[in-house]
């Protein structure tokens, strides 16, 4: 079940926006705050799928919420915007990844507007996914090289013997060359 954030500033606009989401088919939990700063702490608080940001709003016109939503987090941000101004806001925002979408709602473009979020949304979330697992690889071919640089220094292996030296262990003991790595590093030299 998605989770998504309606930022309006009225409680009738909220319903109206919950109803609508409801006629499009979208089954999700919604929370529902009406300025731009109880919007920046529950961002803070929790995570969403999807923000929906219905300008303009009490303290700020929206933009900049929209912006930092789309920055800070992985949730799709869609902003509503009367059409008159949504040409001139979706050039502010849109390389940021927002959409905008003109007020009175389209339902053909709302749902458009949803599913490329959607898309957008799993995208982010892959790469993101990739990023930290390489992330972790680049760490471990530190570890492994601090490793290295201590066998040679303190074993005078060579920097060939130290690789082989922990692979084999690794093998021996059906750990990881990390594992083995951050024991040598704590102090577990071969005799």
């Amino acid at each position: 079940m998605e989770r998504i954030m309606i930022v309006s500033a009225t409680q009738k606009s909220h319903a109206m926006l919950t109803q609508f989401l409801t006629s499009c088919g979208v089954q999700a939990k919604t929370v529902a705050v009406s300025s731009g700063s109880e919007a920046r702490r529950a961002l803070v608080d929790g995570d969403f799928d999807l923000v929906l940001v219905n300008t303009p709003l009490p303290d700020e016109f929206g933009h900049e919420l929209a912006q930092t939503a789309a920055c800070d987090t992985l949730a799709g941000v869609i902003l509503l915007a009367k059409a008159e101004v949504a040409d001139s806001v979706a050039e502010k925002v849109e390389d940021d990844g927002v959409f905008v979408i003109p007020k009175p709602l389209s339902r053909t473009l709302f749902l458009q507007a949803l599913r490329m979020t959607r898309a957008a949304r799993s995208r982010l979330t892959g790469l993101r996914r990739e990023n930290r697992r390489l992330q972790q690889r680049i760490e471990d071919i530190r570890l492994v090289d601090r490793a290295k640089c201590l066998l040679i220094e303190c074993c005078a292996m060579s920097e060939p013997e130290a690789h082989a030296y922990i692979e084999q262990q690794a093998m021996n003991q059906r750990r990881t060359k990390r594992e083995i790595a951050e024991h040598i590093i704590s102090g577990g030299m071969p005799d």
